[in-house]
């Protein structure tokens, strides 16, 4: 339980290595939770779920291998297909469970999920059928850290997918930092008769908010003003959807407010998103929500962890799309830097100033950023490291 971050943004933490440990303690307290996982449980940096239970094994053991037996509930195997279909029998029986992978190779399992909700929709009429605990996928290894592994890893689409089927039975969690990671498994493992996609990353990342804002974010629409880097009364409204986009957009906030002094902003950060939504299947944000952290009229720059489309359709049932800019992943990828893929998506901070210095058609502006880009791309491929200027 984290009561107070006295410095947001200072930092940093794994959001999987919390999410490891909080499911570790809920292992311990519920005999029946299973873990599926492509033999990449410590890679994705969860293994602190080894410390509870051993890894389902029944054949020869060797020294070197982690510990395993055939009581072992962590269910290791090269097959996302596989997997999601022992999981979604073991979720039959009314036990709960997980499932990991890559971010990209989710989209193997997707006519899987889309059958499991069906069977959901299905289920949910008929009346002896009891509640079935929810599908949990945990989404890492995501599209905007794969430095070593390059395009072949960059996929957001599974997000696409649920966001855009109307049965009303798929969240979409972008917890902003270790804590939220938190908070969004404790809501996924209490969450029944949905599928529940959380996308975080493994790498350490700042801390912007306490344990009571996390929790708070599933009763209330799921769209947070952070005040520690907003106005009152703001002229434009930043947003992020997402760990390391929301981190872009609060540095881009930072920026303008020393370039552009006159002007006020505002963070929000939106922590889910359902079928034509933001917020929860369970919750969503009501539009004089909406409105008073959105305001009625102020430009709004979101930046979004998956594709830009996928949003925007959201967006457009709360706010004019004139309104409304989105960034977002834009299908260019490399085995490159970090700051580098944020800028060849057009989702880097400067990226996002650009937006309101073009609005405030202030061309030096625009022209300062666009150097900046430059000046990091060039030593980026001459260092193989960023150097954000």
């Amino acid at each position: 339980m984290i009561d107070k971050v006295d410095h947001p943004g200072q930092d940093k933490f794994s959001p999987a290595k919390r999410i490891g440990a909080a499911m570790a303690s809920y292992m311990l307290q519920h005999k029946d939770f299973y873990l599926f996982s492509p033999d990449e449980t410590t890679s994705n940096k969860l293994d602190a779920t080894y410390e509870v239970t051993d890894r389902a094994w029944t054949m020869m053991q060797q020294e070197w291998d982690l510990p395993e037996s055939a009581n072992g509930r962590i269910v290791e195997m090269l097959s996302e297909n596989a997997l999601f279909a022992c999981m979604a029998g073991h979720l039959m029986n009314g036990e709960p469970a997980a499932m990991t992978s890559y971010e990209a190779f989710f989209t193997i399992i997707a006519a899987q999920v889309m059958q499991h909700i069906k069977f959901l929709q299905q289920s949910t009429e008929v009346a002896w059928r009891d509640p079935i605990p929810a599908a949990n996928l945990l989404s890492t290894s995501t599209c905007w850290r794969q430095d070593h592994n390059g395009f072949t890893h960059q996929s957001p689409a599974l997000i696409s997918l649920l966001l855009s089927n109307p049965s009303n039975k798929a969240n979409c969690l972008f917890p902003i930092d270790d804590v939220a990671a938190e908070a969004a498994f404790i809501y996924m493992a209490r969450s029944t008769n949905v599928v529940n996609l959380t996308t975080f990353n493994k790498t350490d990342q700042p801390r912007w908010i306490d344990s009571h804002q996390a929790d708070a974010q599933y009763h209330n629409g799921s769209a947070t003003i952070l005040d520690f880097v907003s106005d009152d009364d703001p002229d434009y409204v930043f947003v992020g959807v997402g760990d390391i986009v929301s981190c872009e957009s609060i540095e881009a906030v930072k920026i303008l407010q020393k370039d552009i002094p006159a002007k006020k902003f505002r963070f929000v950060n939106i922590a889910a998103l359902s079928y034509g939504a933001i917020g929860t299947t369970d919750c969503k944000l009501k539009q004089e929500q909406f409105e008073e952290i959105f305001t009625k009229k102020k430009p709004i720059i979101v930046n979004f962890h998956g594709y830009p489309e996928t949003l925007r359709g959201i967006f457009d049932r709360y706010a004019d799309r004139n309104r409304v800019r989105v960034h977002g992943f834009l299908e260019r990828g490399s085995t490159t830097t970090p700051f580098e893929m944020l800028s060849v998506n057009e989702a880097s901070r400067y990226h996002l100033a650009m937006d309101v210095a073009r609005l405030e058609k202030q061309s030096e502006l625009v022209e300062k950023y666009r150097k900046k880009i430059a000046e990091n791309r060039e030593h980026a491929q001459k260092h193989g490291v960023d150097k954000i200027i």
